[in-house]
């Protein structure tokens, strides 16, 4: 409980760094704040009440009902119920990659999708974990966490364009017309802002999976959830995903691409070393033993 008190406060920091970082760029350049959100608003709300058709379509994901994966609609059942959410719809990606993800705007209209990979890796147990952790995601409603951080962030980007756009043909203007503290504080903003609107988002969708992880070991069992994210860590390793999107790879449960070198600032996932430790120290905790 206290680390998902702590990890819902971060939460509300990062998103209140967001919002200033935009009202700041918005008071530097004179534009309402409302006018860069409605601009920022209108593809993220194409996605947020889409986003489960255009990332099943993408996939190929298929949704089965309870005669073709019997097993799989009585994990998902187990674990709606228990979270105290509809059952969401069941899908199968044909994949080697083990991963899931959880995508729908809302529990009403939630699915849970699941490679043909994970099912052939991981036991029933294990699959469990995996689910909870989902389902986990649909119950903190976090589609539509990530879909506001993605408005916010958003407007932040458009803002660095019409600058910069702004910036350029502002060159022809008198020099004596021109503030170097403005253009300094343009320039600055053109190049860091958007850096740190990504940063800032990537970190709330890290925040988001250790809050999800927490609700997975309530939903099911830490232990079942932490020896799952070890198997699909070497899985994924393994059998990257290939021709996916990088965009929807904060979806599933771990990172499907394959990292190299890449910084942890710049990652939607937690480490999962760090993932495993804190539900270890949940299983020592009695509340999320059955």
């Amino acid at each position: 409980m206290r680390d998902n008190m702590i990890t819902t406060l971060k939460t509300v920091i990062l998103m209140a760094l967001l919002t200033g970082l935009l009202y700041g760029a918005c008071l530097l350049f004179n534009i309402h704040p409302l006018l860069a959100i409605i601009i920022a608003l209108i593809p993220n709300f194409i996605a947020y009440f889409f986003s489960d058709k255009i990332v099943l379509m993408s996939y190929g994901a298929k949704i089965v009902d309870e005669k073709e994966a019997p097993a799989l609609h009585r994990i998902v059942e187990k674990v709606a119920r228990k979270a105290g959410i509809p059952k969401p719809k069941v899908a199968i990606i044909n994949t080697m990659t083990p991963n899931a993800f959880a995508t729908g705007r809302d529990p009403k209209h939630a699915v849970v999708a699941v490679t043909t990979g994970i099912m052939d890796l991981l036991d029933p147990k294990e699959l469990e974990g995996v689910i909870a952790h989902e389902i986990s995601h649909i119950k903190n409603r976090d589609i539509l966490l990530s879909s506001i951080v993605a408005v916010l962030a958003g407007a932040i980007v458009y803002l660095a364009h019409i600058a910069q756009w702004g910036l350029f043909f502002g060159f022809s203007r008198d020099e004596d017309e021109s503030n170097p503290l403005e253009l300094i504080g343009s320039i600055l903003f053109i190049i860091l802002a958007p850096i740190a609107a990504t940063l800032i988002q990537f970190a709330i969708s890290r925040q988001m999976e250790f809050r999800a992880d927490e609700g997975g070991a309530r939903y099911s069992h830490p232990l079942y959830l932490a020896n799952a994210l070890i198997k699909l860590e070497k899985g994924v390793s393994m059998y990257p995903l290939e021709g996916g999107n990088p965009a929807t790879e904060h979806l599933f449960i771990v990172n499907p691409f394959r990292e190299e070198s890449i910084l942890r600032l710049f990652s939607t996932h937690p480490p999962t070393e760090e993932r495993v430790k804190r539900l270890l120290e949940m299983a020592r905790n009695p509340k999320y033993l059955r």
